[in-house]
């Protein structure tokens, strides 16, 4: 199953309380809870490039599925991550103490990212 597309927020879950417990500063979190955000993702076999437009702001990260890979966080702190598939619609990875796990279902990406008993989820559509 192919990931590539673009693909626009529709909703977002506890972003407010994640954001906070990620340390961002008020004023950043409520600039941020309702701005657009496009995500477009491209795919080459193995190797992918999610690039995500939220506002002025744009974050690209680029890695290959079992390989370890630098990407930038939602807080835009740098980390290692090895991204793994499961099945072949779901990315799944560990960073920093927290899940992050990205699942297509037909034109329709969830995100989460788990820290703890709090879980951040975003709903995109492609477009």
């Amino acid at each position: 199953m192919s990931f590539a597309g673009k693909y626009e927020l529709q909703y977002q879950e506890n972003f407010e309380p994640f954001m906070r417990a990620l340390g961002l500063p008020e004023d950043q979190i409520q600039k941020g809870k309702d701005l657009k955000s496009i995500s477009e993702i491209t795919q080459d076999g193995k190797k992918f490039t999610v690039t995500v437009t939220t506002g002025s702001k744009v974050v690209k990260n680029q890695f290959t599925i079992g390989e370890e890979s630098e990407i930038e966080m939602l807080n835009g702190e740098k980390a290692k991550v090895v991204v793994h598939m499961e099945g072949n619609n779901k990315l799944v990875t560990e960073v920093k103490g927290m899940k992050s796990v990205t699942e297509l279902n037909g034109d329709t990406i969830t995100y989460s990212m788990t820290m703890g008993d709090l879980t951040l989820k975003r709903v995109s559509k492609r477009i």
